[in-house]
């Protein structure tokens, strides 16, 4: 079978014809070149209406580098035309196998993109014999052409949080649909201030934000304030997940602190090595630390009280009614403020003021929660492991993009992949 035929069945073009194919090198490499001509009698269209339009010249013969065949490099070579538009004047034609400027096919990009999924950018370029910008181009391409055509209508449900991505505490604000049906990353700022969750609000449009049912964040402020100025209407359900993180950095706050007092009054180390034991949950810990935990359990310590405290915080999240978990939530928050654990009444404070988004939770039936983000936090740090870190925003942008936001693709007529 000749290579045209193959080109005609799995990359056939409205309007133009393989002419030949012949072997060839360029950059020191054996190549296929197949030179591109106009079917007769067919008119070239305008790049900037898309419309037919009268020819005016040509221009030099351009390479596009189209998917390798059996480990070779193909080009397809085209002597581009100029057309006469009568709406926008001299222009260069539009061929339907590439994209302005760009080097690569449109097929070749998405074929690189679909493998920059499985493998980092570096590891493409390398399997396919390119380059990584070029690489960066065609995610870039594929990524562009998804936003500019999916749906954000009826989009119900949200997540907003923000992840680390460089370091020196480079952080990214990240905003997740969390809709049972569909979960997917819906827009990225860079840092995570109050002017970045507003610039969300603003490219999400004011009717979508009033259409939006239940929010998830944390306590930043700034999201709280930006999500009740944007999206009042909304349920705005504190993450239960960050309370626990405070609860169990308070706890070990407390055990450090002690544990230096008993050395210094030259007391037993009895707190030594007893970190996971404190944070841990009861079904995690192993034998050894159950043991551990047993032996610290008979003293009464600080370390000890806080922990029974924590311990006793988690039967909130049983309660199935608001009324009641903020009744149970009143008296263990009393209980706090009566221990003299500081740590602890620091965390106490921060839930008393947040104490209606915290019920929150239990009015949406606790359907929603921040567990959906911290998953989808962990898949963005897991792509920026894989790609060993992003050189600048705009790559972490489209690498996340890419990964997560469920974009539809331009439709092709054979997938190569």
């Amino acid at each position: 079978m000749l290579i045209k035929t193959i080109l005609n069945k799995v990359h056939k073009l409205k309007s133009f014809v393989y002419q030949d194919v012949k072997p060839g090198v360029y950059q020191g490499s054996e190549v296929f070149n197949v030179t591109v001509v106009p079917r007769k009698n067919s008119h070239a269209v305008c790049s900037g209406c898309l419309k037919p339009a009268p020819g005016y010249d040509s221009l030099a013969e351009r390479r596009f580098e189209f998917v390798p065949l059996w480990g070779i490099r193909v080009f397809l070579l085209y002597t581009m035309r100029r057309v006469q538009c009568k709406t926008c004047g001299v222009k260069v034609e539009q061929v339907p196998w590439g994209d302005g400027k760009k080097e690569l096919t449109k097929v070749y990009m998405q074929f690189l993109a679909s493998w920059a999924r499985k493998l980092s950018w570096k590891e493409v370029a390398c399997t396919f014999n390119t380059s990584w910008e070029k690489v960066f181009h065609a995610v870039e391409y594929v990524v562009e052409w998804g936003k500019a055509h999916r749906s954000l209508d009826n989009i119900k449900a949200i997540g907003v949080d923000e992840v680390a991505y460089q370091i020196g505490h480079k952080y990214l604000t990240v905003v997740y649909q969390i809709d049972r049906n569909c979960t997917r990353l819906l827009w990225i700022g860079e840092e995570r201030t109050e002017a970045t969750i507003r610039s969300f609000f603003s490219f999400f449009g004011t009717e979508r934000s009033q259409q939006l049912e239940y929010v998830c964040s944390d306590m930043w402020q700034p999201y709280v304030k930006a999500i009740a100025e944007f999206s009042c209407q909304a349920l705005h359900i504190l993450d239960r997940f960050h309370i626990v993180a405070m609860l169990n950095k308070a706890i070990d706050e407390v055990r450090a602190s002690e544990h230096k007092q008993l050395q210094a009054d030259g007391y037993e180390p009895v707190l030594k090595k007893t970190r996971w034991c404190l944070l841990k949950r009861k079904e995690n810990l192993t034998e050894k630390e159950e043991i551990k935990l047993n032996t610290v359990l008979q003293y009464n310590l600080k370390s000890v009280r806080a922990y029974l405290l924590k311990e006793e915080f988690q039967v909130f999240w049983d309660y199935i009614s608001p009324h009641w978990a903020g009744k149970y939530l009143d008296r263990w928050c009393t209980r706090v403020m009566r221990s003299k654990i500081d740590p602890m009444k620091k965390v106490v404070k921060t839930i008393r003021r947040h104490k209606p988004l915290i019920l929150n939770w239990f009015r949406a039936k606790k359907a929603f929660s921040s567990g959906i983000v911290e998953g989808l936090n962990t898949k963005i740090k897991l792509t920026t492991r894989k790609s060993y870190g992003f050189r600048t925003y705009r790559c972490a942008e489209i690498a996340l993009y890419h990964a997560l936001g469920k974009l539809p693709e331009p439709e092709t007529a054979h997938r190569f992949y």
